[in-house]
């Protein structure tokens, strides 16, 4: 790619304060050169220069959690029970041929970047999204989906996901890499759950679980009751408390001890959602050091309940949000995550934009990569209309935090424009 300089009213770093009449100045191999006021960014003969007016240019937004395979089912999966809606979401996947679920990943990709997203990590198991992404030179984790609830399926699981992840790792790319999510404490066993660990650890490849996400996961794990438990019976798979070894009342106590338990739990997993813990949790998920994906708009619609963001921030874990799937919240709007965030715990507006830029980044371990615009990371843009433009660097987070996907004029993915396209 050529290179490329950028500029707009306000420029957002997410590194310091708002810069008025700022510019970003992006080399030829899409990584940032310079960055600051107009007037001390470089401008070399021949580089194209855009301007945007009325507007914040800021760092690619980063996506702590997707399902871009499942784009289009918005308003398709409607069961206002969650075990039930997982049921009807299964049914709908099992119809899905493999070239709808490679044109929902297209689609999913496509919208992230109108939507100002230049980095995902996103959860699957169809492979689609990480074929997507590789196709458009996408940013971002990809982690292959493993089920297997009956504790006599782990070497089976196992067998399953090593092949996945050989044919899928022929499409990692530098900026795009696959890992690996044992689904859920309702569809994962924990000598799949264990082995999984391990394999993530081997490979040196990142790890992500869905963990404490609603009340009926809860009854599941604490008490062996409810409707994952009916479902789980009905399929002749033996209740947690029966497996092999008989675990511990302790391990039993909620599904952040019950993953800990297995080791699944470290610095490279990213647990997504932690809505339904209580402070044993909170020091256990301080003390392993993980990473969370909230998801406060998926977490509304479904009746899960507020994750306890004030606390999980007080412990130091690192934290972004993330939009979950269409199938959840319809349309995807990081920003209005982002909002909902900062409304729910009280942060101010740059606190909450830093859940989907700097922090997210964090989350994911690309701090040196993404997240902020500054020399030397990558040359991942979003501009932002403001009107009226802010009058001052205290409304400038608030402007863009105000906004959603409609307001996004421009994505550049190191220097690249991603959005719109010709």
């Amino acid at each position: 790619m050529p290179p490329l300089r950028l500029s707009a009213p306000w420029l957002l770093t997410m590194d310091g304060p708002p810069i008025r009449d700022g510019a970003v100045l992006i080399g030829a191999g899409g990584r940032i050169e310079a960055v600051g006021p107009d007037r001390t960014v470089p401008a070399p003969p021949g580089v194209p220069l855009q301007r945007f007016d009325a507007a914040v240019l800021l760092p690619g937004l980063v996506n702590t959690h997707t399902h871009l395979e499942l784009t289009g089912l918005a308003g398709q999966v409607e069961d206002p029970e969650f075990t039930e809606w997982i049921r009807h979401l299964r049914a709908v996947k099992a119809e899905r041929t493999r070239e709808a679920f490679r044109d929902s990943a297209r689609a999913g990709v496509r919208d992230c970047f109108a939507g100002g997203v230049t980095t995902v990590a996103d959860t699957g198991d169809s492979g689609a999204v990480l074929e997507a992404l590789a196709e458009v030179g996408g940013s971002g984790l990809v982690y292959q989906e493993v089920f297997g609830p009956h504790p006599a399926q782990v070497e089976e699981s196992l067998t399953e996901l090593r092949t996945r992840l050989e044919e899928l790792s022929h499409f990692e790319r530098p900026r795009l890499r696959l890992g690996i999510s044992p689904h859920a404490p309702y569809t994962v066993s924990g000598p799949p759950y264990r082995a999984a660990a391990r394999l993530a650890r081997l490979e040196q490849r990142p790890l992500a679980v869905h963990l404490a996400e609603s009340p009926a996961e809860h009854e599941f794990v604490a008490r062996g009751t409810g409707p994952f438990a009916q479902a789980w019976q009905a399929r002749g798979i033996p209740p947690l408390s029966e497996h092999c070894p008989p675990l511990r009342p302790s391990v039993l106590r909620s599904p952040v001890a019950w993953l800990d338990s297995h080791g699944v739990l470290g610095p490279e997993t990213l647990c997504i959602h932690l809505v339904q813990i209580d402070g044993e949790d909170l020091e256990v998920l301080a003390d392993r050091g993980v990473a969370v994906a909230h998801c406060p708009v998926s977490n509304r619609r479904h009746g899960h309940g507020t994750a306890p963001l004030l606390e999980l921030r007080a412990r130091g874990l690192r934290l972004g949000v993330g939009t979950d799937s269409e199938a959840s919240v319809g349309v995807l709007d990081l920003l209005g995550d982002a909002r909902a965030a900062r409304e729910a715990a009280c942060l101010t507006a740059a606190e909450g934009l830093a859940l989907c830029t700097r922090d997210a980044a964090t989350v994911l371990g690309l701090e040196r990569e993404v997240g902020r615009l500054c020399a030397g990371l990558w040359g991942d843009c979003t501009v932002v209309a403001a009107s009226p433009t802010p009058n001052s660097p205290e409304r400038v987070a608030e402007a863009v935090l105000q906004t959603g996907p409609s307001a996004v004029l421009a994505t550049f993915l190191a220097g690249r424009s991603v959005h719109p396209t010709a």
